[in-house]
């Protein structure tokens, strides 16, 4: 691993540690709270822009965060068997590290400087909480990764606040029908970070990072997982029937959600759910974006 590690070019390594494969989880929440104001004959391009940008910045400052903190409280440990850790393999100091983290969540105060231009005071709120939150989510004295809180946090923040953030920013209001569409984002959401926790269960219980899925054991998790993408498919149906009958649009993703599921009730090898954290991040971004396809579909069929 040295040898290659070394190989690696500045930017590749940053790349590694902004891990792309989670930003579905940023994106996905932002296009589906575009797509409902454009049904809603809401929508406006820059806030939209701007709120994907924000989004994109504040999970990439989540990342940094979570590899500096679980670095410097030991909780990266050589047996640990998901992705490389920048900082724990030493390709990026902690210091570094700390310092790119400081840098992205700054960049992220000052996009969201122009749309609290937009949004006026709930939008501060929405950026503070947001900000305090990802560094606590791994960091501080009580990190929310470490108390079984970290499937509520995405659920909170990368469903309910990221969809109904970005729909506000350009209808100025929220609709009980937007908030269900954010639920069901967050528990896709959610799923992801199932995957990444039902891997480390036992690295994890170890280092007494006590996440949802330590607490649960591995057939509670399991349960937690199919329910999550199950509920995300209920609440698509309840939202046909009360709001829009073209984002069914989106049951076209279920082929992709089967195989994963059948995939983490059958197995705990590591590499294996590296995969199916990979494919269920996938199938968020397909759900919404043929969700949102089905929004926009309608608006211009009239």
């Amino acid at each position: 691993m040295a040898t290659q590690d070394q190989a690696l070019a500045p930017v590749q390594i940053w790349l590694m540690a902004a891990r792309p494969k989670t930003l579905p989880a940023a994106v996905a929440p932002v296009i589906v709270g575009s797509a409902l104001a454009f049904h809603d004959g809401a929508f406006a391009v820059l806030p939209a822009v701007a709120a994907m940008v924000g989004a994109v910045l504040i999970q990439i400052g989540v990342n940094f965060a979570n590899d500096y903190f679980d670095f410097v409280k030991g909780v990266d440990t050589p047996e640990r068997i998901g992705p490389v850790r920048v900082a724990a393999s030493g390709l990026i100091t902690p210091e570094e590290l700390r310092t790119g983290m400081i840098l992205v969540f700054g960049l992220a105060v000052l996009v969201g400087g122009y749309l609290v231009v937009v949004g006026g005071w709930p939008i501060v709120a929405i950026g503070v909480a947001s900000i305090l939150a990802a560094l606590a989510y791994s960091g501080g004295p009580f990190p929310i990764a470490s108390h079984a809180l970290g499937d509520l946090f995405v659920f909170v923040f990368f469903g309910l606040v990221a969809v109904n953030g970005t729909y506000y920013v350009q209808a100025l209001t929220i609709t009980p029908t937007v908030s269900l569409a954010a639920a069901a984002v967050g528990l896709l959401n959610t799923a992801i970070l199932v995957v990444n926790n039902y891997r480390d269960i036992d690295t994890d219980a170890k280092t007494n990072k006590r996440t949802l899925a330590v607490v649960l054991g591995r057939q509670g998790t399991r349960v937690e997982y199919v329910l999550l993408i199950v509920l995300a498919y209920l609440i698509l149906i309840a939202l046909a029937l009360v709001y829009d009958p073209l984002v069914l649009l989106a049951l076209l993703s279920v082929p992709l959600a089967v195989p994963h599921i059948r995939t983490l009730l059958t197995t705990t090898d590591g590499p294996v759910l590296n995969r199916t954290l990979a494919g269920t991040a996938q199938l968020t971004l397909v759900y919404c974006l043929l969700f949102s396809v089905g929004l926009v579909f309608s608006q211009i069929l009239g």
